[in-house]
């Protein structure tokens, strides 16, 4: 087995803990928006699954640190992309846990038996295709619903665009036709289509001639899950025909109008009996060696197939016991994915660089001697921190052992020692490197406290000119306040030509002002202006969530919004009384109320406020309140008239709040049959 990416210990320290979660829910905030939304990832499997990994540890170790919009407690992407209505999973899509060797595995059915230590498992072993899940919803046998999976709790409506699918019947086969059900998988562009399409795109981009008479770069896909996903977004669902997109069907979501299936063998003849394909290289496991063969074997064959497979999945079959099992997070306890290692490949590391990233943070990065990894020619490396390369012991010139999952930028393993260069007395020639100890933006001194993780700059966002750029960049972006036309090199060419340095800037930009950045003809300066005009009519909790401050994320802008409702109010709020409000807690209530009370920040809100910026939330679907409200609850065990979720949302139309796990602030723990740890 490849060398496993490598996760930072758990600090000590609580500011430490608390700052480490904020730099982890960032990093995989940004790869589910490029992955889920962009359809091009930056990051690779291996290095978001170790990030999920570190930030998972640390939320157990300090349950306080757990919020409602950390990246553990949900899947995927958190807004649907330009274009596509909304459609919210009658039954959320959850995601899987990993394992990666025959251990873990092992590992996870040892926790099933802890729950049900007297049960037998049979399990079914599929291919883990790499493409982009779909839920399709037939009424009386007819197609009415394409779903994309989204955060899992909503995704896009891409009904028009599914029907063109490969694979996908537009009625069910059969006499047994349910009232209504959904039928989940994978659709998926076969390798051979993926290398055409690229072709295609190539030559399509040589018939232009620029200006200068050379052609523009094609603007090629990744890899065939990133062009499935593109295809299957296109806003002409012929464009997603000619695209050679197939589907394989997995799982019943849910039925209604005929008995649930007995287990996984039974759901998947039913779903061939409906007329989908499922795939050929399904099996049934009698035991867990045998799961474990079933990964090993196809972990060899990976390659023999025309479609990217990233792992296996193993799944319980009865259904009676995956629901005595439940979920855990985001996570079904009855069912993991086996992920294969990553490829991998050697170059050399020439230089390493530093950005500063919009918190202040030192985030130091390889370049490389460019090098083909799956397909994909790659410069540059993430490193994390001063003290992963150091304790990798990295050095400029190394010979470097790279590892990629099918995403653009990978994690540095280990250096090849045999290679180092070295001196006549065979002594390495680099140094050890270390991080600049002033800020390579603003040249403030750089603060490393000694439980931390991170190096900060010690100036803010808005002296460092690196953080302010990056300020800005969250401020315009997609979930903040949507300034479309305005994206990171905008900001960049409106910074550095001295037109804008804080938010409150981008309102009083002129069509005189834009014309004087390279390529803004009128149709784009109109097009940015009206952009601009319309972002002040976004509700308080985007614009909270846009100021970029420590610790609130998006769903926390809006919790904080939607209890205060109105700017002012907010501003003359207790720390005590932000901490308090569930979702929120004391780390992210000290942190909001110290940026609050800034006189710099008041008069940057003043004067957002005299642009003609909202300051009141969005009421249009207020937060439930009854006679639960301010109560939370945990539910563990079997319920007896309900299932979960049922009961899980009955309280929440009360006002009650649904807990992730156990602490000393929970309220009320349902306890059904069978319950588990949490009793």
């Amino acid at each position: 087995m490849p060398a496993e990416p490598q996760t930072s210990a758990i600090p000590t320290d609580p500011t430490a803990r608390a700052a480490r979660v904020d730099e982890l829910r960032r990093q995989l905030e940004r790869a589910n928006y490029e992955y889920y939304i962009l359809d091009n990832p930056t990051l690779s499997d291996a290095d978001y699954d170790a990030l999920l990994r570190e930030l998972r540890a640390i939320e157990e170790a300090d349950p306080e640190l757990v919020t409602p919009d950390s990246p553990t407690q949900r899947v995927g992407a958190q807004v649907p992309s330009a274009g596509f209505a909304a459609h919210r999973h009658p039954r959320p899509m959850l995601s899987l846990a990993n394992a990666r060797n025959a251990e873990e595995l092992a590992a996870w059915e040892k926790r099933a038996h802890n729950i049900l230590p007297d049960a037998t498992f049979t399990y079914v072993g599929e291919l883990k295709i790499d493409g982009l899940a779909m839920a399709l919803t037939y009424e009386r046998g007819r197609l009415v619903m394409g779903a994309t999976r989204g955060d899992g709790i909503e995704g896009e409506d891409v009904t028009a665009n599914v029907r063109v699918v490969h694979d996908i019947p537009h009625t069910l086969t059969g006499d047994d036709i349910p009232e209504r059900v959904e039928i989940r998988g994978e659709i998926y562009m076969p390798a051979s289509s993926f290398e055409r399409l690229n072709e295609e795109m190539s030559a399509e981009a040589a018939k232009r001639v620029n200006d200068d008479g050379t052609s523009p770069a094609a603007k090629l896909y990744a890899n065939p899950r990133n062009s499935a996903a593109g295809s299957l977004r296109q806003k002409d669902w012929r464009m997603t025909k000619g695209r050679n997109l197939h589907f394989f069907a997995y799982q019943i979501g849910y039925v209604e109008g005929q008995p649930e299936p007995t287990s996984q063998v039974e759901a998947l003849a039913r779903i061939r009996a409906w007329g989908f394909v499922v795939n050929p290289n399904v099996q049934v496991l009698p035991t867990l060696d045998d799961a474990a063969a079933y990964c090993l074997e196809w972990q060899g064959r990976r390659f023999e197939l025309d479609y990217e497979i990233d792992g296996c999945v193993i799944k319980i079959s009865d259904r009676h016991q995956q629901e005595e099992l439940g979920v855990v997070a985001r996570d079904p306890r009855w069912a993991i994915a086996y992920k294969f290692p990553p490829i991998q490949a050697t170059t050399v590391l020439r230089e390493i660089r530093v950005n500063i990233g919009r918190t202040g943070t030192l985030n130091p990065y390889a370049v490389l001697d460019p090098v083909n990894i799956g397909g994909v020619t790659v410069k540059h490396a993430t490193l994390h921190n001063e003290e992963d390369i150091q304790r990798k012991d990295l050095r400029i010139g190394d010979t470097v052992l790279l590892q990629r999952a099918g995403d653009v930028i990978p994690q540095i393993v280990k250096p090849i020692l045999e290679k180092r260069p070295l001196d006549g007395e065979g002594n390495p020639v680099a140094p050890q490197y270390a991080l600049p100890r002033v800020c390579p933006s603003c040249g403030a001194p750089v603060r490393k406290d000694e439980e931390e993780v991170m190096a900060y700059c010690t100036n803010d966002m808005a002296h460092c000119p690196a953080q302010t750029l990056e300020w800005l960049r969250h401020y315009v972006s997609r979930g903040a306040m949507d300034i479309m036309g305005v994206g990171e090199e905008v900001c960049a060419a409106l910074y550095a030509a001295d037109l804008v340095h804080d938010p409150a800037d981008l309102y009083h930009l002129t069509a005189d002002d834009l014309a004087t950045l390279e390529g803004f003809k009128a149709k784009r300066i109109a097009n940015a202006l009206k952009s601009i005009e319309e972002s002040k009519q976004r509700p308080l909790g985007k614009l909270l969530f846009a100021l970029g401050i420590r610790h609130v994320g998006e769903k926390v802008a809006r919790i904080v919004a939607d209890r205060f409702g109105d700017i002012d109010v907010l501003l003359a709020a207790s720390q005590d009384e932000i901490a308090d409000i569930p979702g929120v807690g004391p780390i992210i209530g000290e942190s909001l109320h110290t940026w609050l009370a800034n006189d710099e920040h008041r008069a940057l809100i003043e004067r957002l406020r005299a642009a003609g910026l909202r300051m009141t939330a969005d009421q249009s679907a207020p937060i439930p309140v009854g006679p639960l409200t301010g109560q939370s609850f945990i539910l563990t065990g079997r319920l007896e008239h309900q299932t979960r979720p049922q009961a899980e949302a009955a309280l929440a139309a009360l006002g009650g709040t649904i807990a992730s796990s156990v602490s000393k602030t929970l309220s009320h723990l349902i306890a059904g049959a069978d319950a588990g740890s949490k009793l």
